[in-house]
């Protein structure tokens, strides 16, 4: 593996790329809103999507194989250690009240990792079909209603009508994942492809992706962000359709998973144009 092929591998494995992907959906509820750029929210948000990713992901492992965890692993620790204190700085930052505000998405990402039920052997990520809701409710949370109750502003239709939206696409986006994970879940973790297999789960994905277009023409936005959000759509409607159970290796961690970066990057060219 030459190191081009390690720093890739790298930036997908240390979670940098989700956090981008949350990053996205954070401007772009800035631009909806016309928040003004909230750096210190903004990255006390990325770097924690790292430090929770990271923790969801390696916690487990750490724990059964810590005397023999590879270079890999260990780098990633130290990088998720440092992220994790720059996080805390930029909490520092963010106001007393946003905090309290992302107390319960942070307690939900945590007992998504953390086994507390059936005897402490299993957590809400090995709950059938709470898992997906789970996950887009979270990065609802972070990515909407924070950034907008940090502004202290009271909650519009508008919001609800974003905050809806960003729980169905977030549902998506999930979607190509389970699909690939079909040969690896347990059987008794019950995912939407598991149980009413690959092509009812791409029939729902359309559903939900319709639904969000409809609640697009709902929101009380300009052009721009509905032509953006169209490029969106289709892309994510074809990404959906050709997810497949033997997926190639990037096909859901970084393609799928760039959909709110592309889309972000799309509005913000229809700005410039526009």
């Amino acid at each position: 593996m030459n190191i081009l092929q390690k720093i890739f591998s790298f930036y997908i494995n240390a979670s940098i790329h989700v956090a981008l992907a949350v990053y996205a959906f954070l401007r772009l509820t800035e631009q909806y809103f016309s928040l003004p750029y909230n750096e210190n929210l903004n990255y006390f948000v990325f770097f924690g999507t790292i430090t929770g990713y990271n923790f969801v992901k390696y916690a487990g492992v750490a724990k059964l194989h810590h005397r023999s965890l590879t270079n890999n692993l260990k780098i990633i620790q130290i990088f998720s250690l440092i992220c994790f204190i720059v996080m805390s700085y930029y909490m520092c930052l963010v106001p007393f009240t946003t905090l309290l505000f992302s107390l319960p998405f942070t307690f939900l990402t945590i007992l998504y990792a953390i086994p507390f039920l059936s005897g402490f052997d299993k957590n809400l990520r090995q709950i059938s079909y709470l898992k997906i809701i789970v996950v887009a409710l979270v990065w609802t949370g972070f990515t909407v209603l924070i950034p907008y109750l940090d502004t202290a502003q009271t909650l519009t239709y508008n919001v609800f009508l974003l905050s809806l939206q960003r729980f169905l696409i977030v549902v998506v986006l999930i979607l190509p994942f389970d699909i690939r994970d079909v040969k690896y879940d347990a059987i008794s973790l019950q995912t939407i492809p598991k149980k009413i297999g690959l092509e009812k789960t791409k029939r729902v994905g359309l559903s939900l992706m319709l639904f969000a277009l409809l609640i697009e023409y709902a929101i009380h936005a300009g052009d721009g962000f509905k032509n953006a959000f169209m490029v969106f759509f289709f892309i994510m409607l074809i990404f959906l359709m050709r997810a497949k159970i033997n997926q190639s290796k990037y096909y859901s961690s970084f393609w799928v998973e760039s959909l709110p970066i592309i889309w972000w990057l799309v509005l913000l060219g229809f700005h410039n144009i526009f």
